[in-house]
């Protein structure tokens, strides 16, 4: 599958901004998806990722309760809205396929999949 993330951009600290993720190639409703960032000289990190069929979500603590992850299947979309930004929150956000169907998988290495990945700037 080829994912292709949207949406990035700068923002100040308390906004909000939606990236998206679009997958093509076949259908992805098959597996888990998920959402990582990488800030510069920093490992990529996870952020969040909902399971194959959308009903489970799992979280980063640093995100949680101001970014949310959905999916729709039908249109092979991803989502990840974020509220409440922070200039921690400044990094290189990347969807990704999981290898498994279940959320909560936090290594990179349970993603077979990655998009290229779109810029998110959160200024103070």
């Amino acid at each position: 599958v080829q994912l292709v993330e949207s949406g990035g951009g700068l923002v100040q600290a308390g906004g909000s901004l939606r990236l998206s993720c679009a997958a093509s190639g076949r259908a992805f409703s098959t597996y888990a998806m998920g959402w990582f960032r990488q800030a510069p000289g920093a490992e990529r990190e996870f952020v969040a990722s909902i399971n194959w069929g959308g009903q489970t979500t799992v979280y980063a603590d640093s995100v949680k309760g101001r970014f949310t992850i959905s999916r729709d299947n039908a249109k092979n979309t991803m989502s990840l809205q974020m509220s409440s930004l922070k200039p921690d929150d400044t990094a290189v956000y990347y969807c990704a396929e999981s290898t498994y169907f279940s959320a909560g998988h936090y290594n990179s290495q349970d993603y077979g999949s990655w998009g290229q990945g779109t810029q998110v700037t959160v200024s103070s």
